[in-house]
């Protein structure tokens, strides 16, 4: 727990309000129904996180609910944990406040997901069987097994599916056998944006929360927390945390890691360091310090956590670094570094990171316009919204909502 920040709760209470009827404006264009990341799926959480703090109606958490599953789901090769079934069974669980609430709808989309995850697993398993490099899409958290992984862990985390997630990202943190290069197993042969590009001859290593391999880190290190674990689960995460000590890069005021990294950045062994990433959630410092202090939670690492806190601590402290953040969304603004440094700060090591909370609040209460056109999750209302929450009641969120995240 934190110190509550009441402005921030009450500029929630004016977002949420806002967001409190489902429109057609809401679900249209990108922002489909289904879509946790910019539909109605994803402002249902905001409602949901609501009801169950006892600050909202759950009825209009059901009508949300209602309006993301109007349409057929999608449990084909689009379905990830941000569309589809797996967005749905996300935000089914995390309206099921107790055991038989949903127990029917959650048993259906459970069968489904958890197909849909073997399907995926048996294709990551082929494509390593093969010694070829891994798509982004196959292990990172917005399309790939990441996400699907950690819904499994906080849905089902004794179900032999979620172990056989853990396991293929022990595989995947291994060499692939055959390459005579020293390129972890994450490394994939396009471009962060996951097209072949000139701008990448010879692909890139991605570090980031949204799609490198923070996520993986991340997910590995909450299940060993939650005693879940697999053979080679330790080494797993000693060899990304590995790599990453390896690009660590050091600043005044504090250090830092690169979003990606190219084969040319490689085999030179160094790095421009005007390729400090602004510090967001998907692919600053703020995401992958989250990951490695994780990772020292989980493996009794007090050396690591603690230099991923004052890595954090510095991205806070630095007006420089936080001038950077021009947007508001949790993907990529403020409401991401936020909901971030709460996470951090109610498992620091020290008060630090808590002492900062309230600036930061601040910061991002100055940068909301009087109106938010996009009500997204990822980039727009919802998302400063529940950020806010977390940071006007000092709670973690009841719902779980940032599992989605990565970041609990």
């Amino acid at each position: 727990m934190t110190r509550p920040v009441p402005d921030a709760f009450a500029a929630a209470d004016i977002l949420a309000a806002r967001l409190s009827t489902p429109t057609a404006g809401h679900t249209t264009g990108r922002r489909q129904p289904q879509s946790l990341g910019g539909g109605a799926a994803g402002i249902a959480l905001l409602h949901i996180e609501r009801a169950r703090a006892g600050h909202g109606d759950p009825a209009t958490a059901h009508a949300w609910m209602s309006v993301a599953a109007r349409d057929a789901l999608s449990a084909g090769p689009n379905a990830t944990l941000y569309f589809g079934t797996p967005a749905l069974a996300f935000v089914t669980h995390a309206a099921a406040d107790r055991p038989e609430k949903y127990a029917r709808a959650l048993a259906d989309l459970d069968a489904h997901v958890v197909t849909l995850t073997r399907r995926r697993l048996a294709a990551a398993h082929a494509r390593l069987d093969r010694g070829e490099p891994p798509p982004l899409a196959e292990f990172d958290l917005i399309r790939g097994l990441a996400g699907l992984g950690s819904y499994h862990l906080h849905r089902h985390p004794d179900h032999a599916v979620t172990s056989d997630v853990l396991a293929y990202l022990v595989r995947l943190t291994k060499p692939i056998a055959g390459r005579d290069d020293e390129l972890p197993g994450w490394w994939t042969e396009v471009s962060p944006n996951g097209a072949e590009s000139p701008d990448f001859p010879g692909g890139h290593g991605n570090h980031g929360m949204s799609h490198g391999i923070a996520a993986p880190l991340a997910l590995l290190s909450l299940a060993l927390r939650h005693e879940v674990a697999v053979p080679g689960h330790t080494d797993a995460i000693a060899r990304i945390c590995g790599w990453l000590d390896a690009w660590q890069q050091d600043h005044p005021a504090g250090v830092w890691w690169p979003g990606y990294l190219t084969r040319e950045q490689v085999r030179h062994g160094r790095l421009d360091p005007s390729r400090r990433h602004r510090p967001s959630w998907c692919y600053g410092t703020p995401g992958v310090a989250r990951a490695l202090q994780l990772a020292g939670l989980a493996t009794g690492d007090t050396a690591r956590q603690r230099t991923a806190e004052a890595a954090m601590l510095g991205c806070l402290r630095d007006p420089g670094q936080l001038d950077r953040l021009t947007d508001t969304g949790l993907c990529h603004g403020t409401a991401g570094v936020l909901q971030t440094a709460c996470r951090m700060a109610a498992d620091a090591a020290t008060p630090d990171l808590a002492a900062e909370l309230p600036d930061l609040t601040a910061r991002l209460l100055t940068q909301l316009p009087d109106e938010i056109d996009d009500p997204e999750f990822l980039d727009g209302a919802t998302g400063v919204a529940l950020a806010l929450h977390t940071a006007g009641t000092g709670t973690g969120p009841l719902s779980g909502w940032d599992a989605c995240l990565l970041l609990a």
